[in-house]
């Protein structure tokens, strides 16, 4: 069978599962954490300070991810991620409950340990197939959380009322759903071949690593494409409340947003074979400029639902883009810190516009809020011109 389609094994299939099973809780805590915060917070601006909580505990746990990824191996330390995720879930669930704002951003700190392991997936599913489909597996693994889409904002609408705390039912929900992806990881098995084998001291040093082109450019991308979708996508169920938009129209937006994310993934790896990494992501650097020209025409429903979606198309491509260039620039004994620098990046960056989000659409709007989502477009767009001009200069040298 392997032979016969190398790509869609097992494992692969599996990981897809769990994909999708991550980012079902990525998704549920963006659409819900900002109005749980804004229901508990003492002030309005406050409101996405959960959210932030979320990314900041993913990058303080990037550098812990990565040491247990090292003495650990994949399956093990992504486990050790899904159990943080059942008990984050539990802690938001109490904190909710007993209306305790600063107790739900302890726990969606702590729900950041499963995020920065989630964010692995992509780079182990290149490790689940033959090297010749590796931008396809990271892509295919993306695809799945085509489930967190439709999942996700359907959870937290149909457990808006459950009880008498709104969202109780979809924290409860995501416990379970951590659970299941305990138990879905334990039957992958990952390479022995891939299990580092090194101290991370091992290989170059990371500055020799971080301050090469292709990686410049792969963090550039990456993070900044993930910083302007987190800062939109974060604001976006505060400024359809604020427009006096029901949690059903956000809940819909927000579900074409992630399947704009994660449905180009059965695509997008083909793409980048055939016109390579630096085109695929000009193109979503093209995709992010339309989402914000059309958010600024106006704030009905319709604005929201083509803007989400086509952020969501542009981020994917950006970001699988990031992803295939990254895995270009480090060797197999340096793939722990890479990743883990990475990854830091990305999420030091949507902490940033976590914050942002919140503080800019409640004294700003949503006018400036997109705006202010030009200049790290115009940045990535000038980092991708710069790496291929460089490569032509290489080219043209030799």
């Amino acid at each position: 069978m392997i032979e016969k389609h190398p790509l869609l094994n097992k494992n692969l299939v599996l990981l897809i599962l769990c994909q999708g099973l991550f980012l079902t809780n990525n998704v549920t805590f963006i659409a819900i954490n900002g109005l749980v915060g804004l229901s508990l917070s003492p002030v309005a601006w406050m409101a996405t300070l959960p959210v932030m909580g979320y990314v900041v505990g993913a990058a303080f746990s990037t550098s812990i991810v990565a040491k247990t990824q090292n003495y650990f191996g994949r399956k093990i330390s992504f486990q050790l991620g899904l159990l943080v995720a059942v008990f984050s879930a539990l802690l938001c669930a109490y904190a909710a409950l007993s209306k305790n704002f600063w107790l739900l951003v302890v726990g969606t700190f702590i729900a950041g340990y499963y995020s920065a392991n989630g964010q692995l997936y992509r780079f182990a599913a290149a490790e689940l197939t033959v090297a010749s489909q590796r931008d396809k597996a990271v892509s295919w693994v993306l695809a799945g959380g085509i489930l967190g889409a439709v999942i996700g904002p359907n959870l937290a609408a149909w457990t808006q009322n459950l009880f008498n705390t709104a969202f109780l039912g979809a924290y409860l929900a995501l416990s379970m759903a951590g659970l299941i992806g305990i138990i879905v990881m334990q039957f992958i098995h990952f390479p022995e071949e891939f299990k580092t084998q090194h101290a991370l001291t091992a290989g170059r040093d990371l500055k020799t690593i971080l301050q090469q082109p292709v990686f410049m450019v792969a963090v550039i991308g990456a993070s900044l494409g993930y910083g302007v979708m987190n800062l939109l996508m974060a604001a976006t169920p505060l400024a359809m409340q604020i427009c006096g938009l029901p949690f059903t129209d956000t809940a819909l937006v927000l579900e074409w947003h992630v399947i704009g994310m994660f449905a180009p993934g059965f695509f997008t790896g083909s793409l980048i074979q055939r016109f390579g990494a630096l085109k695929i992501m000009g193109v979503g650097v093209v995709l992010n400029m339309l989402c914000i020209a059309i958010a600024l025409t106006g704030v009905d429903f319709h604005q929201f639902l083509i803007a989400l979606f086509l952020l969501g198309v542009g981020w994917n491509f950006l970001f699988t883009g990031s992803t295939s260039l990254a895995m270009t620039a480090y060797r197999p004994e340096e793939r722990d810190k890479a990743q883990a620098a990475i990854n830091f990046f990305v999420f030091g960056t949507m902490a940033f516009t976590s914050f942002g989000s919140g503080a800019l659409i409640t004294s700003q709007g949503w006018n400036i809020l997109n705006l202010g989502s030009i200049l790290p477009v115009v940045v990535t767009a000038g980092a991708l011109i710069w790496l291929s001009s460089n490569r032509k200069k290489t080219a043209t040298a030799q």
